[in-house]
Parts: C-alpha cells; sequence; structure tokens
C-alpha cells in the first residue's frame, strides 16, 4: 500500500527541515523490508546509541562498517569456501549491505566484533558552536554607548 504524506503545510512554516522531509518521503517509498541479518539499536544514554548485528559466520575481514555523510553503511561479503557438499544449509551467508541514516553530529565511537555480534557505538557530539547558549540582554542606553565606542576606536585605528 502507498501512503504518501503531504508535509506542503509543514515546509510553510518551517526553515531548514528539508532533510527530514526526504527522509520521511524515502521512508514511506520502502517497498519491503529485507531484515537479514537481523540488528537491534538500542538508546544507551542521551547521545549515545549502540547497533548490534548477528553476523554469524563472518570474519573481521569479510565485514566493512563505513561511515558517510549522515549514512552507516555495513556490509559483508563471504569469500568462497569449498569445504565439502552441504547436505543442509542453515546459516545464511550471503553478502548484505544494510544501510542507517544518522542525524546531525552522530558519529562512529566503535565498532568491535565478538562470537559472530557486530557492536557499533554512536555518539551525538554537538560541536560547541552549536549548543544553546545565554545572550546578555542589553538596555538601550547600554547599546548606544557601545556601539559609539566601538565607533571611536575604529575612527582612531583609520
Amino acid at each position: 500500500m502507498w501512503t504518501m504524506f503531504d508535509f506542503s503545510p509543514l515546509i510553510r512554516s518551517s526553515v531548514g527541515f528539508d532533510r527530514v522531509f526526504d527522509l520521511l518521503e524515502t521512508a514511506a517509498r520502502v517497498q519491503h523490508a529485507d531484515n537479514w541479518p537481523p540488528y537491534d539499536i538500542v538508546k544507551t544514554g542521551d547521545d549515545q546509541y549502540t547497533i548490534n548485528m548477528a553476523v554469524a559466520g563472518f570474519s573481521q575481514d569479510e565485514l566493512t562498517v563505513t561511515m558517510q555523510p549522515n549514512q552507516l553503511v555495513v556490509s559483508g561479503h563471504k569469500h568462497d569456501e569449498k569445504a565439502g557438499e552441504y547436505l543442509h544449509r542453515g546459516i545464511a551467508q550471503r553478502a548484505f549491505e544494510r544501510r542507517f541514516e544518522l542525524a546531525d553530529h552522530v558519529n562512529v565511537v566503535a565498532a568491535n566484533l565478538d562470537n559472530g555480534l557486530l557492536t557499533i557505538e554512536l555518539k551525538r557530539e554537538i560541536p560547541e558552536e552549536m549548543k544553546p547558549r545565554r545572550i546578555e540582554i542589553q538596555t538601550a542606553v547600554e547599546s548606544l554607548e557601545d556601539r559609539t565606542q566601538q565607533q571611536e576606536q575604529q575612527q582612531i585605528a583609520a
């Protein structure tokens, strides 16, 4: 079932949210969700997340974790091994690529592979200049005096 949302009322009253609307439209277009390999996304703190992905049968050199702008790509490619004739193959070892959309300023801190579980730690690190800051409010007289002093200093320097 295809459902397209009309974001025009929100677009008219917001600035800088283009990426959010694009993400929502992309998510609405997804036809089927590939659920292999299985994974969990865990919020471990206010600005910390962990992705746990079950990659049984893959070694460290067969997995790739790549950080792109606002996207994390985890892929696996199994090397061909002819160890014998399989009578039953229940452990999936097919190649995969899983993409995760990341919010602004979310970075990979670490990636570990242990007992078939790939753990990727993420943290939102907001730059200091982007953090909220308090703006001092001046009276009209103070700001007029400050501008007068700045103009006098510029005239002396020139």
